[in-house]
């Protein structure tokens, strides 16, 4: 099944009030493995930038001051997103900013049937504890190294190996299919070693009149043998 993983960076919290989106960045996943395809872009919001955001993502006005606005890139991303379910955490955020995009420039919305929200995973699955993408991470042993700020694309990619674990989990860093063997000298060390080995004739496999005299003699002090009871 081909999924999305996506996030979404903004100039706010609420499109409604006019904050609108500035990044957006998309993994593809088929059968919860990333395919390698990725989509990314940044917006122009025709909007000031306020600090608060700037501080979040780094985003700043000069930055995006070149970059096209989202009308110029939607059927680039359209075609990317396909039909398929769309994850990401705190789906409905990025839903909402997604669907006033696509409104603001006279396209179809998203339908939210196609919502998967890891964030309401998280709670489902551990419930009481922290839910942040860093936290999920920590838990499930994420390398976010590069991630000194937000930013679209590397958070998806890090979101997308969360959700790999909230849905069923792998090993990270267990590859059945890589068995590296070293090789340390030309002549392995026990090659070298030199151990007698006591070879034993082999023996008759009937008893010896030995053998049965002894057995006979045991038996002789069990009293009443239940063999004997049994007619043997």
């Amino acid at each position: 099944m081909r999924e999305i993983v996506f996030d979404t960076e903004t100039t706010g919290l609420s499109p409604l009030a006019g904050d609108r989106m500035v990044e957006i960045g998309c993994v593809e996943m088929f059968n919860r493995v990333e395919t390698g395809r990725t989509f990314h872009a940044y917006f122009n919001p025709d909007r000031p930038m306020p600090s608060g955001a700037e501080a979040v993502h780094g985003l700043s006005d000069a930055f995006l001051a070149d970059k096209p606005r989202f009308g110029e890139c939607v059927e680039e991303l359209l075609a990317f997103l396909g039909d398929c379910p769309l994850v990401a955490h705190n789906a409905a955020f990025d839903f909402g900013f997604l669907n006033h995009e696509l409104n603001h420039c006279g396209r179809p919305l998203v339908c939210l049937t196609r919502m998967v929200d890891t964030l309401q995973l998280a709670r489902a699955r551990h419930p009481g504890a922290k839910h942040s993408l860093d936290a999920l991470c920590t838990r499930f042993g994420v390398d976010r190294s590069l991630r000194i700020k937000h930013g679209a694309l590397i958070d998806a990619q890090l979101l997308a190996q969360c959700y790999v674990e909230l849905t069923g989990g792998r090993q990270i860093g267990l590859g059945l299919g890589e068995i590296v063997v070293e090789v340390l000298d030309e002549t392995p060390a026990f090659a070298e070693v030199s151990r007698p080995v006591l070879v034993r004739p082999p023996r008759a496999h009937g008893p010896t009149e030995e053998e049965l005299a002894a057995h006979a003699a045991f038996l002789a002090t069990i009293g009443d043998p239940i063999w004997n009871r049994l007619g043997g």
